[in-house]
């Protein structure tokens, strides 16, 4: 066996799937399949049991895994050692959410420049629906997420940061002046929202209904600096994270109006996969991610 075959079966039992292992590899599908079967004929067991579409680990093919995973963590170490210390080398894959996108990880990636020049970092555009999924299928090493706290048995899930919303409008909406409203305040009231399926966008609606303002218009968008321009246009509410507004606010465009949003929590939330080896360029990420996030905090 070769160091091709093993690379080839750990991105199979990541992804559980030929098709997306031969993607994250760059391979045609079939040379996934050859590699598998002639690992599994050089090894004499099954690695996988195939069940219609889906493929599963074997007892044996999970036991594989494990001896895979540390072989190739030590020829991984091994590349490092005969490098330069002071030199870090490699590639990191992230993806983000449009707002951390925006707002957070340019800070990140300044430092992280500034530290390891020679790490090539890759950011590649994820629906925020896909960002874990693409992690799952070994496309990105580190994704960072602005949602209710997740939870998951095959992914590290590091909590960064709790983030504050706000219910925010022009200095000339008739609700900017009062120093409280309540849900009655706000009955009738046309909002400007991130698209549907969006987890802001969800659990704001849910909180509306549960206030008892039942009567509501929405105008969705795909991008927050659309909501914010039309927002301090006058055509509306908007429902937005505080880092996404703070300049307009401190410059009097945008004005928080007082709604107590008890139920609104939600975290940026740094994830990577249990399973996948973290490199000496990943770590260092990780870390500079962590710090950053602390300074900004």
């Amino acid at each position: 066996m070769d160091l091709r075959q093993l690379v080839t079966f750990r991105m199979v039992a990541l992804t559980l799937n030929f098709s997306r292992a031969a993607e994250a590899l760059n391979y045609v599908p079939s040379n996934v399949s050859m590699k598998i079967q002639s690992l599994e004929e050089e090894l004499g067991v099954k690695l996988f049991d195939r069940l219609n579409k889906q493929i599963v680990l074997t007892d044996a093919g999970e036991r594989f895994y494990r001896d895979v995973e540390r072989i190739l963590n030590y020829v991984e170490e091994a590349k490092n050692n005969v490098k330069s210390s002071e030199s870090m080398t490699g590639t990191i894959t992230i993806s983000a959410n449009e707002i951390l996108c925006v707002y957070l990880l340019p800070i990140i990636l300044h430092e992280f420049r500034k530290q390891y020049p020679s790490v090539r970092v890759v950011f590649r555009p994820t629906p925020s629906n896909d960002l874990k999924q693409s992690i799952n299928e070994g496309k990105t090493d580190v994704v960072f997420i602005l949602e209710e706290p997740v939870k998951s048995n095959g992914l590290n899930i590091e909590p960064l940061r709790n983030e504050s919303f706000r219910l925010l409008a022009a200095p000339n909406h008739p609700l900017a002046g009062r120093s409280r409203i309540n849900f009655d305040d706000i009955q009738g009231e046309f909002f400007l929202l991130n698209e549907k399926g969006c987890t802001y966008h969800t659990t704001f609606e849910r909180l509306l209904v549960r206030g008892g303002a039942d009567d509501f218009t929405t105008l969705e968008f795909d991008s927050v600096e659309a909501i914010k321009q039309c927002a301090i246009l006058g055509m509306g509410i908007a429902f937005l994270p505080e880092i996404s507004v703070t300049s307009e606010i401190e410059q009097g465009k945008l004005v928080p109006l007082p709604l107590d949003l008890p139920e609104i929590n939600f975290v940026s939330q740094m994830i990577w996969h249990k399973g996948k080896w973290i490199s000496p360029a990943i770590f260092a990420f990780l870390d500079i991610a962590r710090s950053s996030f602390k300074k900004n905090n």
